[in-house]
């Protein structure tokens, strides 16, 4: 038997201690998901307004074609 192949067992008492770390985060981000997803919404529009700069600044600047 390769003794080494035992440091890869993952019994219950270690994968259930992973497993209640991930539902704890996953439940703190479910409790504050509007403050989330409002944030991420505030971060889409400033690049949105951002290029909505560019396109605007772009359309008034003359291409020196008659």
């Amino acid at each position: 038997m390769h003794f080494e192949l035992l440091a890869f067992y993952g019994g219950p008492d270690q994968v259930m201690t992973v497993t209640s770390g991930l539902a704890s985060l996953l439940g703190l981000l479910l409790i504050f998901w509007n403050k989330v997803v409002a944030m991420f919404v505030r971060i889409l529009r400033m690049f949105r307004s951002s290029d909505a700069l560019a396109t605007e600044a772009r359309k008034n600047t003359p291409t020196g074609t008659p």
